[in-house]
């Protein structure tokens, strides 16, 4: 049997009459503070401060609320310094289209067709002509050039000179249209960290100009390259590092500091799925000197020595004592497969077989450092001591270098 007590039914019925007035003028309590809390905070009545935020027509969030005008309108000044150098920088940013003639089976020329799309940049303006500095393999192979202007205006270009190494070529073309030029900067001031941007045509023309923005990565990163694709490496490139997106297309273009001067040529991304915001640039200071002797000359004079050579480490160590007889105490060198006719080398003395082990008391290993010294120390006509070993015996030999055709 249920037990039912009067006493405690009358009670809770009493609470709930008292507690819903209670919730009631507390709501409307609260009501009122909001609707007031302005009005008082005029009339400094209060004893602490309180700023009530207004919007751009002057009403505070409470009589905003009075009004049903909750919508505020939002200017923002985007007028940045990278938007003003931007603007300053991208007429000079061109895009290059390499053209190519096929042959058909009866080996007679098509007309040139479209055949790649790289980036240039506008750096020089003398006497009615225009200078644009690119990639060499942005060119290369090319049966005619069009460089096309910010305002896709096509204008017929030539090959002033290109130079295979450091992946710069320079084109002329007529200046007529060119009201634009860039300023050349220095890269070898440039620090880790400071802002960078890059601006091209990544993938086709219908991106032209394209902006991407980051920062100096690293500066003198060297960069192994194949460059006759043997799967040999053949020259390491000295380049700058960023993260601001280089993509195909993007070749050639500008990569500029925060004051809109050019400090690299874009050239290189390492193109792996499992790698992102690693893209590589000439250093302008490096490329500047290439830039002048192309356009003077049509090409870089380099010293040559006359070798087919490879490092020691390509050769297996058994093969060392047994076959080339050197002494155990040597570990490192360039062992000579072959040696040009009437190269410089064979004047000096220099046979198949022979193991280089030094370049003027320095220490070279492979062929890398052997190209690196003779193209960045010596000149055609200077003369370069060779240590090397034959049959186990250590010798010198004096080499006067010749100019590589």
């Amino acid at each position: 049997m249920g037990y039912y007590d009067e006493h405690s039914s009358k009670k809770r019925e009493k609470k709930r009459r008292w507690a819903v007035p209670t919730v009631v003028g507390l709501v409307l309590g609260a009501v009122l503070v909001l609707l007031a809390l302005p009005a008082l905070v005029q009339t400094e009545m209060l004893p602490y401060d309180i700023t009530i935020p207004e919007d751009e027509s002057g009403l505070t969030e409470g009589e905003q609320g009075l009004t049903g005008n909750t919508t505020k309108t939002v200017d923002v000044d985007v007028n940045t310094q990278i938007t003003e150098i931007v603007d300053k920088v991208r007429p000079a940013v061109v895009g290059v289209v390499n053209m190519q003639s096929r042959t058909n089976f009866w080996d007679q020329p098509s007309d040139p067709q479209q055949a790649g799309i790289g980036s240039g940049v506008i750096y020089k303006k003398q006497d009615g002509t225009a200078y644009v500095v690119t990639n060499h393999h942005v060119v290369e192979g090319a049966s005619e050039l069009e460089v096309v202007l910010a305002d896709e205006t096509r204008v017929k270009a030539e090959i002033v000179g290109s130079d295979i190494f450091t992946d710069l070529a320079v084109l002329e073309m007529s200046g007529e249209n060119v009201e634009h030029t860039i300023e050349l900067g220095n890269s070898d001031n440039l620090k880790a960290g400071e802002p960078a941007v890059a601006i091209g045509n990544p993938l086709s023309l219908n991106f032209s100009g394209s902006v991407t923005k980051g920062i100096i990565s690293g500066t003198q990163r060297a960069i192994p390259q194949d460059l006759n694709g043997d799967g040999v490496e053949d020259w390491q490139a000295e380049v700058i590092q960023t993260d601001a997106a280089i993509n195909p297309g993007n070749s050639g273009g500008a990569l500029i500091n925060i004051e809109g001067q050019l400090v690299g040529i874009n050239s290189m991304k390492i193109a792996r799925s499992a790698v992102e915001g690693i893209g590589f640039a000439i250093p302008i200071s490096a490329a500047r000197p290439i830039m002048e002797e192309l356009e003077k000359n049509g090409e870089v004079s380099r010293a040559f020595l006359g070798v087919e050579a490879y490092g020691l480490n390509e050769v297996p160590s058994s093969e060392w004592q047994s076959t080339l007889g050197l002494p155990e105490d040597v570990k490192g060198g360039l062992y000579i497969r072959s040696v040009s006719e009437g190269s410089p080398a064979i004047k000096a003395g220099l046979e198949a077989m022979d193991v280089i082990t030094k370049l003027d008391g320095n220490k070279v290993t492979d062929i890398i450092e052997l190209r690196q010294y003779l193209y960045r120390e010596k000149g055609p006509g200077d003369e370069m001591e060779v240590t090397y070993y034959r049959d186990g015996e250590k010798d010198t030999t004096t080499v006067t270098l010749a100019s590589q055709e």
